[in-house]
């Protein structure tokens, strides 16, 4: 459409002319475009300057800046897929990154990100996070990860079979049969694990969530929690991970980034009413109060708003 080339022609020029002098305007051209719209101004840079954007970025920005507008770069998909690739290369492993973007993403979404994974990497992702994980932890991962048929289907006749078989396979007896809750959490659609945890109640003296704080332990533990707060309120999890993320003096900006930059076009409106219903303060006020200076600037325009 020429009408949208003239358009993006008008956002390009200035991304050309001020790339050294101003990250504003990189900011303010990015931060309020879809990941379509930058896809389609990053290919009307390379055409008028005969350079890559990506890489002008690169030599235009550093640090938490440039995190974020590279990761803006990337559809939500690839972004997930960098960070699970990012959390499983070299040595050692990020639990934390792997357990939030495994646990965290729907059926649907894991294949997307599969798919893409191995585009970007040439790699099947569950090979990947097979060989960086061990035991139950990985057990579950994987279990996760080999979803394939996005579902909403609530079995009805199967609803407190599930909930008894998640009691007797935990608190009920000594020692916790893992295998059984990772078969019924990785296997039965959300609507219908809201159901099961409900019910769970009538059987156990504690909810899921204690359940699981008193069965298991370590990075099992954490996943199994993520899980269900996701399934319970995904918005609420992301709520809070961010708030636990800017308690301190300043933030944790590797997980603030990550929630912000994936969530952006999916949830993070919603993420923002769940932000201000636990703090009784904006997610905006928030980042205001624990970031500073262009990654200060680039989350509040993300961000999109104070409540």
């Amino acid at each position: 459409c020429p009408y949208l080339l003239y358009i993006l022609s008008k956002l390009v020029w200035p991304l050309y002319v001020k790339w050294n002098i101003s990250h504003l305007t990189i900011i303010d051209i990015l931060t309020r475009r879809s990941y379509s719209q930058r896809r389609e101004i990053a290919f009307e840079y390379e055409k008028r300057s005969k350079k890559d954007m990506i890489t002008a970025l690169k030599g235009a920005l550093s640090g938490s800046l440039e995190a974020v507008i590279l990761g803006l770069m990337k559809s939500t998909a690839q972004y997930d897929a960098s960070e699970i690739k990012g959390s499983i290369k070299g040595l050692g492993t990020d639990e934390e990154t792997l357990i939030e973007m495994v646990c965290s993403r729907s059926a649907e979404e894991l294949v997307e990100i599969k798919r893409v994974y191995k585009e970007l990497f040439k790699k099947e992702l569950e090979k990947d996070v097979a060989g960086d994980t061990s035991g139950d932890f990985r057990s579950l991962l994987l279990a996760l990860a080999k979803r394939d048929e996005p579902s909403n289907i609530v079995d009805y006749e199967k609803i407190d079979q599930d909930a008894r078989a998640l009691y007797e396979a935990g608190v009920k007896r000594k020692g916790t049969d893992v295998a059984t809750w990772i078969t019924i959490m990785s296997e039965r659609s959300v609507p219908h694990l809201q159901k099961v945890f409900d019910r769970y109640k009538s059987y156990s003296p504690y909810d899921m969530q204690e359940s699981i704080r008193k069965e298991v332990k370590g990075d099992l533990e954490k996943s199994f929690l993520t899980l269900v707060e996701c399934f319970e309120n995904k918005q609420q999890y992301f709520a809070n991970r961010l708030s636990e993320a800017m308690k301190g003096k300043s933030a944790k900006e590797k997980v603030v980034t990550r929630i912000v930059v994936s969530r952006c076009e999916v949830d993070l409106m919603k993420i923002r009413t769940e932000f201000k219903k636990l703090n009784q303060k904006s997610l905006y006020q928030t980042i205001t109060e624990h970031t500073k200076g262009d990654y200060q600037k680039v989350l509040l325009s993300l961000c999109g708003g104070d409540d």
